[in-house]
């Protein structure tokens, strides 16, 4: 165990000896280029030409008259090139790939988002690239199973445990023992060992470095309150950055609520009373898992947010209070997403509409001078099956089915 990476009591890099030299390779090319501006040029640079930053701020007039109370604003992470925040971290750790000299990427993902981005950056660096994905997840997000194999990435369904995303991080654990010698794993959010909660939360930080400057820009005033999501944590430790240290601005992480509290079906972590501290993947931070430290089993309509532990650094900061955690329902989250859409013509995806469905319970209570910023960390693209089955729409099933039929029909005839 190192004595680095230590948010209070979470964080570390609880990892087997043959990593460790692989970690101090990392740890040395991160903090190479933390102290090399040319590297934070060249990430800006690519950022801006190739991810479309940065994103704007959208003021959401119809839902703030629709709500009343604080005027709502959304950071436009949606709109980053693959169609989430995600494009951030991977495109950072690619031009650290290249540091090192490194010809193969291997990611973990939940959503997909992750591994979209993953494989669009392979592509464009020109590494061969592996996706370990929980087959479940396979299943929900077949649309960026699609998008990473057009993009020449070998996906991999994992069928052992719960088939969600912790299982595929512990195959891409198994992967990078084997082939740490050329291989880069691209861990996709701000949890891990050391220094991955910091190295994400780096490259993250150009969320909320944009944000605070845009709403000073557009607002003349820092917002009330930031609302992000928050699964493993990236997309939240991205715009929450920005606003740490100002004591005037609220910070409101959520997470997933699954089917409620008390339930056992649910993903939450730090806003609920489930969770204990341990050791697991290599790092430490609350876990949901039993009392001889097995993981349990989560739930949640966001493939993104399912996962049994959180970022070490938000765990620090649920400890000393900078951060408060809410949770939100499956049920809140498609009717928050459901009326975004219409309301608004914005299409959050389900692991962003958890903190919308925050936002809008809040927004009514407080004063109308006030502004609230909610990270719309991606778009719905991904989760049109989800969805789709969520509201029970009679004409995408009616479609599925006759693309089944069709599909059947060409098969018989072959």
């Amino acid at each position: 165990m190192k004595n680095s990476g230590y948010y209070s009591q979470f964080g570390g890099a609880f990892i087997p000896e043959i990593l460790v030299q692989t970690f101090d390779e990392l740890e040395s090319a991160y903090l190479a280029a933390r102290d090399d501006d040319s590297f934070w040029a060249e990430y800006l640079e690519l950022m801006s030409t190739y991810s479309c930053r940065a994103t704007p701020i959208s003021r959401l007039d119809n839902l703030t008259k629709e709500l009343g109370g604080a005027t709502i604003y959304v950071k436009r992470e949606d709109l980053n090139h693959t169609g989430a925040h995600k494009a951030n971290n991977v495109m950072g750790q690619g031009l650290l790939t290249k540091r090192m000299g490194k010809k193969r990427v291997i990611a973990e993902t939940g959503a997909g988002q992750h591994g979209v981005a993953t494989a669009t950056m392979a592509a464009k660096f020109g590494f061969d690239c592996t996706i370990y994905m929980g087959a479940l997840d396979v299943e929900r997000q077949r649309p960026n199973v699609f998008w990473m194999e057009q993009m020449g990435a070998e996906v991999v369904a994992v069928k052992e445990g719960s088939q969600t995303l912790k299982d595929a991080i512990n195959e891409a654990f198994r992967d990078w023992v084997t082939n740490m010698d050329d291989t880069h794993y691209v861990l996709g959010t701000a949890c891990g060992p050391h220094p991955f909660p910091e190295m994400v939360s780096w490259f993250q930080s150009i969320i909320g470095t944009e944000a605070r400057a845009q709403m000073l820009e557009t607002t003349g005033k820092l917002p009330s309150r930031v609302y992000a999501c928050v699964g493993g944590g990236s997309n939240a430790m991205g715009i929450f950055s920005g606003f740490l240290d100002d004591k005037e601005v609220e910070l409101v992480g959520v997470e997933a609520g699954g089917r409620g509290r008390g339930s056992g079906q649910h993903a939450a972590r730090l806003a609920y009373d489930d969770a204990t501290i341990g050791v697991a993947q290599g790092y430490k931070t609350f876990f949901l898992q039993n009392t001889d430290g097995q993981m349990q089993e989560t739930h949640s309509v966001s493939a993104g947010l399912d996962y049994v532990g959180v970022s070490p650094i938000l765990s620090h900061f649920h400890e000393t209070g900078q951060v408060r955690f809410e949770a939100a329902t499956d049920d809140a989250v498609v009717a928050a997403m459901q009326r975004t859409v219409r309301r608004e013509g914005l299409i959050p995806a389900l692991e962003t509409s958890h903190a919308f469905a925050q936002a809008y319970l809040e927004a009514p209570n407080m004063s109308p001078d006030e502004n609230i910023l909610v990270n719309m960390s991606g778009r719905a693209d991904k989760d049109i099956f989800t969805v789709a089955d969520a509201v029970h729409d009679p004409k995408w099933k009616e479609f599925i089915i006759s693309k089944a039929d069709a599909y059947r029909q060409e098969m018989n005839n072959a």
